[in-house]
């Protein structure tokens, strides 16, 4: 496992407003800490060359207490999807290994191969990265059993209850899929990026869930029943720390990330609220109410979020571990990211 990049952070911005609206935001972070609502959590902000980072409470309660730092490494869950997934399936595109608008079968010919008619092998890449297909939104498959192998096969060859366009982790598995197929390595084995990896050290990583069916606290593996069961897949399982997911926003705000043109594609509105992997800003967004109309922003199941403001040259990341010891707890995550926003984008009141 690499190291995280060093931390940048800085006692205070330059720009005098922008360090301001950190320092309100981060006590909202503080006040959540206080209140006992999550464990602890750290706060990033990225824009005009400069970040500021910090830390408050803990990166553990149970069965110990382990301090939250600036450079702990998270458990960054759906953060996967827009961090590794996205960017190398549009690669691909660029590339011209896949075309965007060919279903996934062109990459997946086994998908639903006993049913040459089925709706599945009409999917296409594009519309996996929107969101825009039937699959349902959630499925247990780590209750199928635990051999990887076996369980792709079942997705694969699964005949799935086909309903309106939702969110769902099933396009991404796919995806994932077909970055394995194409590469011929498992995502496990996939160089996962500067800064990032698919483990962490457990005394550096923020704790998650007291598993009920692996029977242990988590913390350094991946919190995601199916991306476990699956030892790695397309829509989560990966690792780092604010300075790493601070980098790849600086790499999308400057162009030296990506490419252009998958950069343009990761803002290009593909619905009311998703881009190709993104969501764009809409009204009741995790980001707040008052982002700027070009800002894109994915958020992760144990309590992480990125958020890319393009008009300002700013990005802000906000990582707890609020489903640390359980995720049956109301933490009130969802409010504290708009929150957060609405201060990182000049809400004074």
């Amino acid at each position: 496992m690499r190291k995280g990049p060093p931390d940048l952070s800085h006692p205070v911005l330059s720009n005098p407003e922008l360090a301001a609206r950190f320092e309100r935001a981060f006590g909202l972070l503080h006040k959540a800490v206080a209140d006992k609502r999550i464990p602890g959590g750290v706060l990033g902000l990225v824009g005009g060359g400069e970040r500021l980072v910090r830390a408050v409470g803990s990166a553990q309660i149970v069965p110990k207490m382990r301090p939250m730092e600036v450079d702990t490494w998270f458990d960054l869950a759906s953060l996967t999807k827009v961090i590794f997934t996205t960017p190398r399936i549009l690669s691909l595109a660029e590339r011209g290994v896949i075309d965007l608008d060919a279903p996934l079968i062109t990459a997946l010919p086994d998908l639903r191969q006993y049913s040459a008619s089925a709706w599945e092998r009409k999917v296409t890449f594009r519309q996996c990265l929107g969101h825009q297909t039937p699959f349902p939104a959630v499925e247990p498959i780590y209750t199928y059993g635990r051999d990887p192998d076996l369980l792709r096969a079942f997705i694969l060859q699964r005949e799935w209850r086909a309903g309106d366009p939702v969110y769902s982790d099933i396009n991404f598995i796919l995806l994932g899929f077909a970055l394995e197929r194409l590469s011929g390595k498992s995502i496990r084995d996939m160089d996962a990026g500067p800064g990032f990896a698919f483990a962490a050290d457990p005394e550096s990583a923020a704790a998650t869930e007291d598993c009920t069916w692996r029977h242990r606290v988590l913390s350094g593996e991946v919190h995601d029943d199916n991306c476990s069961a699956l030892q790695g897949a397309g829509h989560a399982g990966l690792f780092g720390t604010a300075g790493s997911v601070l980098d790849f926003a600086q790499g999308l705000l400057d162009g030296a990330g990506a490419s252009a043109n998958a950069i343009a594609l990761m803002r290009q509105p593909l619905s009311q609220k998703r881009t190709h992997g993104w969501e764009h800003a809409y009204e009741g967004w995790s980001g707040g109410n008052r982002c700027n109309p070009k800002t894109i922003g994915h958020t992760g199941f144990t309590g992480t979020g990125l958020w890319i403001d393009f008009a300002e040259g700013k990005a802000w990341t906000l990582l707890t571990n609020h489903i640390h010891p359980t995720r049956h707890f109301n933490s009130g995550i969802a409010e504290l990211r708009r929150e957060v926003g609405d201060i990182i984008n000049g809400a004074w009141n």
